[in-house]
């Protein structure tokens, strides 16, 4: 192995050491299933091996997200269900935040798969709505639709969240 072959795959591994947590994160948020969202960033980090020379000097970290994202919406379409957990991968109910969180976790599993992920996209991710459209390719609309119909879900399953503070991560439900 080369010298060049030898920094691609130091670069490809100090990505993964820096980065694999908050996509494992994502990609839970998304899913509700901390197996399947293993499975997912597993299959979206070796996409990345094999274009990892054309990626690297670009934003990777965008280039995963993506790839998680169609990945799972291409799941949820073939499938035609929903993955729940029955317990987060974490449980904290030592102070509020951790008791908000869970709360909200609960909430978001209530969500048909669409719904959650484009909540994700929209608030964890901070997408915009263009962005979010184009990453689960859907058109505009459909995110906005899908997003005013989450919101209001999470407001009757768990109106608590809306609160006091907003939802944890940043998610806020307004009326």
């Amino acid at each position: 192995m080369g010298p060049a072959a030898s920094d691609g795959r130091d670069g490809y591994i100090a990505f993964v050491e820096s980065h694999q947590h908050r996509l494992l994160r994502a990609a839970y948020l998304v899913c509700g299933n901390r197996h399947q969202a293993e499975d997912l960033l597993q299959d979206a980090l070796l996409k990345l091996a094999l274009r990892w020379p054309s990626v690297r000097d670009g934003d990777p970290a965008a280039y995963v997200r993506s790839i998680l994202y169609r990945d799972a919406v291409s799941w949820w379409r073939r499938r035609r269900r929903e993955w729940l957990s029955a317990q987060p991968p974490e449980r904290s109910t030592a102070d509020r935040d951790g008791a908000l969180r869970l709360a909200l976790h609960d909430a978001l599993g209530q969500l048909p798969p669409r719904q959650r992920a484009v909540l994700v996209l929209r608030y964890y991710e901070d997408l915009t709505e263009a962005s979010t459209a184009e990453v689960l390719g859907v058109t505009v609309g459909t995110v906005k639709s899908q997003c005013h119909a989450a919101l209001r879900r999470l407001r009757e399953v768990a109106p608590d969240l809306g609160r006091d503070d907003g939802l944890a991560n940043g998610m806020e439900v307004t009326r």
